[in-house]
């Protein structure tokens, strides 16, 4: 951030699509995060714009700070708003979580450094720990704020999707991540082609994700829909469509909101 942005900020409100460009989350979030009481914006102006102040802009980087520790939407407000919230006492416990994942994935990479390793005849694993670094307990995090989202029917998909997975083969999962990856890349091309989210071309290649998505749970409508906001929402789901092209993630939820309401019950 610039010194400039950062003398801008103290100086005046921030609309929400500015606010969205500065952080880089997307406006419909924004407008989710209020609707839901996270972040309301300091004041609403007769025509209808949102406009957030300095303490907004703060409260913003602690939600994100939190995301980025997994932790649901409710807590986070839960926290954000407790009688006792000091934001520098915050800052500090996010640096020192920082400082601890950063050694967490330098021993991934001592990890991903011992298989190769292993692979090229070097070592065997039996001398090193080939999970070293590995957190289990993400799954669970993403399991835990679908629920905390969309309450009893995630739990009930959830152990669906467990119930699905753990009948498939190590063959047929790989043939399932393959797909996903080819419709990934065919809405890519599409985006490069120009088509706009509601055409029958980006339609019929989002019945491939939707059926894609299937193959674990069974979204109706709703939780379709609810699917591509947590995939706007989410920075690590961000991060992985982000590696096949920064439009996608967007393009993919609202391809997603409009199959939902034009084809799903």
């Amino acid at each position: 951030m610039t010194q400039a942005l950062k003398t801008e900020i103290r100086q005046k409100p921030l609309t929400v699509s500015e606010l969205s460009a500065l952080s880089g989350v997307s406006v419909r979030t924004l407008h989710h995060y209020d609707a839901i009481g996270l972040l309301h914006p300091a004041e609403v102006g007769q025509n209808g714009y949102r406009y957030y102040g300095r303490s907004e802009v703060l409260r913003l980087q602690q939600v994100l700070f939190y995301r980025e520790l997994g932790l649901p939407l409710a807590e986070i407000r839960q926290t954000l708003d407790a009688p006792d919230f000091d934001l520098e006492r915050a800052l500090v416990a996010h640096r020192a979580r920082l400082v601890a994942d950063i050694a967490r994935r330098t021993d991934l990479i001592e990890t991903i450094d011992k298989t190769l390793e292993d692979l090229d005849g070097e070592t065997t694993m039996t001398q090193s720990n080939p999970f070293k670094g590995f957190a289990p307990e993400k799954q669970k995090q993403y399991e835990n704020e679908l629920i905390d989202r969309y309450g009893d029917g995630a739990r009930a998909r959830i152990a669906e999707s467990h119930a699905k997975v753990g009948k498939l083969s190590k063959e047929q999962m790989q043939a399932i991540q393959d797909e996903g990856h080819q419709v990934n890349l065919d809405l890519v091309a599409l985006i490069d082609a120009g088509e706009p989210a509601e055409s029958a071309k980006v339609q019929q290649a989002i019945a491939r994700h939707h059926q894609w998505v299937s193959h674990f749970w069974t979204p109706n409508a709703e939780a379709y829909a609810g699917l591509g906001e947590l995939y706007l929402d989410h920075p690590d789901f961000r991060a992985f469509y982000d590696k096949y092209d920064p439009r996608l993630v967007d393009f993919l939820a609202e391809a997603m909101r409009v199959y939902s309401e034009t084809t799903l019950d």
